[in-house]
């Protein structure tokens, strides 16, 4: 099982970017994926997750209105898309996913079984 996580970059406060977390070795559709990110010095946070099938979806407070989580099965891939970044959403973030999550557990890292590396997000103010 691979996780690969791409589309991280260095952009301005405002600004957007569209993260990719593409899977294989699994059937992807049967499993939550979620974004977790972590700052230098800070502890890894959790950011947006997505059920596999039907797709419920949530998000961390600090982002919600700003980030949207999306799957595409056929693909194999779940993107983050992240409008409006601000400074404090510089951090490296990593996708995770997993197969038997319930819904309380889609926030906590130790509850993933595979990971992918992370991928840098770097907002200038």
């Amino acid at each position: 099982v691979q996780l690969q996580a791409s589309g991280g970059g260095l952009v301005q406060a405002g600004g957007s970017l569209r993260l990719s977390c593409a899977g294989s070795g699994l059937t992807f559709s049967a499993y939550t994926v979620g974004w977790f990110r972590q700052a230098p010095g800070k502890e890894r946070e959790f950011v947006a997750a997505i059920k596999r099938s039907g797709g419920a979806t949530y998000y961390a407070d600090s982002v919600k209105g700003r980030f949207t989580i999306s799957r595409d099965n056929a693909k194999n891939t779940v993107f983050l898309q992240m409008n409006s970044l601000k400074p404090e959403d510089t951090a490296a973030y990593y996708c995770a996913a997993d197969k038997s999550l319930i819904s309380s557990s889609v926030g906590n890292a130790n509850a993933y079984d595979y990971w992918g590396q992370g991928t840098q997000v770097t907002v200038s103010s």
